[in-house]
């Protein structure tokens, strides 16, 4: 391995990311926000979620952002997810369902990308939350700045295989479940060093 790729490899922390996110969401959770510069989700910047499988509390885990945010007058827009959204536990958790936009593209995997851009780009995103199955570094650095630009937060739900590609998001999460417990391993956070969070029981 030559040394510019051990410089860039996306499990290596560099000094130069000491960069705090300049505003925040509170997560709703404690640990997490301790943990996390600013105390909280980097609001204009791409989140990465990686699993191995889905429902291991991924959507409980934004649910106190996604809240608050659902009261802006603007749209909080699902790409692709892989199963329909349950309404009733949306509204119990306080997201505001006319605020919900789904959106399915197509079984072409550039469509899902091309959406989530053109949902940054059109300015009446507040969220989005998109599930991606591969995305390139090129890709994800004009959704980074697309988020930058237009203030909005976005969440990327991605395979764990993903994990060792580059990527520019502020930050990057592996979840999992372990022991009866959840886990949130840090392993991109602009801001602070890589490290593990592991959730209360009854957060999610």
């Amino acid at each position: 391995m030559s040394l510019d790729d051990l410089v860039s490899h996306p499990q290596i922390w560099r000094a130069r990311d000491t960069e705090s996110f300049s505003e925040v969401l509170p997560t709703g959770c404690e640990e997490l926000d301790c943990y996390l510069p600013g105390g909280g989700w980097p609001r204009n910047a791409i989140t990465e979620i990686f699993l191995e499988r889905y429902g291991v509390g991924e959507l409980s885990l934004l649910m106190p952002a996604l809240a608050e945010l659902s009261k802006e007058e603007r749209w909080i827009v699902w790409i692709d997810p892989p199963f329909i959204p349950y309404a009733p536990a949306l509204t119990r958790c306080g997201v505001e369902l006319d605020r919900v936009l789904l959106v399915h593209a197509s079984t072409v995997k550039q469509h899902a990308l091309w959406a989530v851009e053109q949902a940054l780009r059109s300015k009446s995103s507040v969220a989005i939350l998109a599930w991606l199955k591969t995305a390139n570094d090129k890709a994800l650095r004009r959704l980074q700045l697309a988020a930058e630009e237009h203030a909005c937060w976005t969440v990327l739900f991605r395979p764990v295989a993903a994990l060792q590609q580059r990527s520019p998001a502020a930050l990057r999460l592996r979840m999992y479940r372990q022991g009866g417990q959840t886990c949130l391993d840090i392993v991109k956070c602009r801001g602070q060093r890589p490290g593990t969070v592991v959730l209360r029981a009854g957060f999610l």
